[in-house]
Formats: C-alpha cells, sequence, structure tokens
C-alpha cells in the first residue's frame, strides 16, 4: 500500500467555531479567514478576532485580502493578529514586498492561472514573497478573485518547480483533489466553496473526505481512475 503523502491543507472561508473544530480534527494546517465585501464568506474585523482567537495554536490563520489600504490591514493585523496575510486582488510584486515588510507578518501571493503561460508570473513574486498560490482564473466581470469553485489544467503545474513554497486551489473538492495532486505535484493545497454545504457554510463531513483524499491522493486517485 503507497504511504499517505504529507499534503498540507488550508480550509479557506471559515466563518464560525463549528468550521475550525471540523478543520482541526480533520488535519487541517490552516485556516482561512476571508475579507471581502462580495464574498459570501466576508467577516468583520470583530467576527475574525473571535475567530482567529479560536483557531490560534490549532490552524495557522492566513487573512484573505484583495487590494487593502495601509490603514485596514493596520488595523486587520492588530485586531486578528493573523499568521500570514495573503494577497488575493491586483497587488504587483513590489506592493507585495511592500505590505510584508511594513506589517511584518509572512506573505501569499495568489496568482490567477488558466493556461501554462500564467505560470510565468510567479517569477516576478518569488523574492517578495514567503509563498505563492495558483488559483483559478475567476470567470470574466467576477467581483472577487476567488471562491467560484472554478478549476484550471492541474497538468500544466506538473515538474515546475518554484523557488517558493506554493499552494494549489480553484475548483478543488473531495472528489477530484487526489487527482489535482497527483496531476500538479501539489503539496499544499486550498478550498473553500469545495467543501461547503451552501456558500459560506462549512460542511464537516465534506471537509473530512477532503483531507482523507488530500493526504494519500495517489491510492484515491487509483481507485477512480
Amino acid at each position: 500500500m503507497t504511504a499517505p503523502v504529507k499534503t498540507e491543507v488550508k480550509i479557506c472561508g471559515i466563518t464560525s467555531a463549528d468550521a475550525i473544530d471540523a478543520a482541526v480534527s480533520a488535519g487541517a494546517v490552516y485556516g482561512g479567514l476571508v475579507f471581502h465585501p462580495n464574498s459570501p464568506r466576508n467577516v468583520g474585523f470583530e467576527q475574525a478576532r473571535v475567530l482567529a482567537d479560536q483557531m490560534r495554536g490549532r490552524l495557522r490563520i492566513v487573512a484573505l485580502i484583495a487590494d487593502m489600504d495601509d490603514a485596514r490591514i493596520g488595523n486587520l493585523v492588530e485586531t486578528v493578529r493573523p499568521d500570514f496575510l495573503q494577497l488575493h486582488g491586483s497587488e504587483s510584486a513590489r506592493r507585495a514586498a511592500y505590505i510584508r515588510g511594513k506589517f511584518g507578518v509572512p506573505v501569499i501571493k495568489a496568482l490567477p492561472v488558466s493556461e501554462a503561460a500564467d505560470l510565468a508570473a510567479a517569477a516576478e513574486y518569488e523574492d517578495a514573497v514567503d509563498m505563492l498560490m495558483f488559483d483559478a482564473r475567476p470567470p470574466k466581470g467576477a467581483e472577487r478573485g476567488g471562491g467560484h469553485g472554478q478549476a484550471f489544467d492541474w497538468k500544466i503545474l506538473g515538474g515546475k518547480s518554484f523557488t517558493k513554497p506554493w499552494f494549489l486551489a480553484g475548483g478543488l473538492s473531495p472528489d477530484n483533489v487526489a487527482r489535482a495532486i497527483e496531476l500538479s505535484g501539489a503539496k499544499q493545497v486550498d478550498v473553500s466553496s469545495g467543501v461547503e454545504s451552501a456558500p459560506g457554510v462549512k460542511d464537516a463531513a465534506r471537509i473530512r473526505d477532503f483531507i482523507v483524499a488530500a493526504k494519500n491522493p495517489h491510492h484515491l486517485s487509483k481507485q477512480n481512475a
């Protein structure tokens, strides 16, 4: 039998204590809080502070922001005390490096991907951030950068190497994450809508099934072949 792979999972868009408990129990490493008014997973700073306090020491706290100004970032960092800031907007490499330096919080930069050529953008950010995230490019006219449940061709990441650790995101679910890991070589995966029973409502069984699949992708992908 193939030994389980040590894939690290991020459950993004957490809005409740129950979702935190489910993520911890299932073996997630990261918990994401979304600060985007157009997202069904959006949380205010005070709600986020309570959730972050429930995560602290159990999950690595990731605050997802998009083109947020310095004043709000400062308020967020002081109130929520996240372990990472995930930049999910149009932030340039220069802006990402500035945020990382000014606020003293490690930065993850999400890059939109629809084809192999999009991966070239990673080179601009590798010196500016701590980790990368390759996420499916949002639909045309979308009001937010992620959480749409769309995927891209995972094979384009196969065999690629980057100087910083990276997450695979976009359209992942308990049914396809094993195959996604097989094709892309991802060692970290991010999921939001794929483990929900309704927009913004995390489902404990789906979280568990997702993490089981992510941690043993070779076995499960062969079963589903």
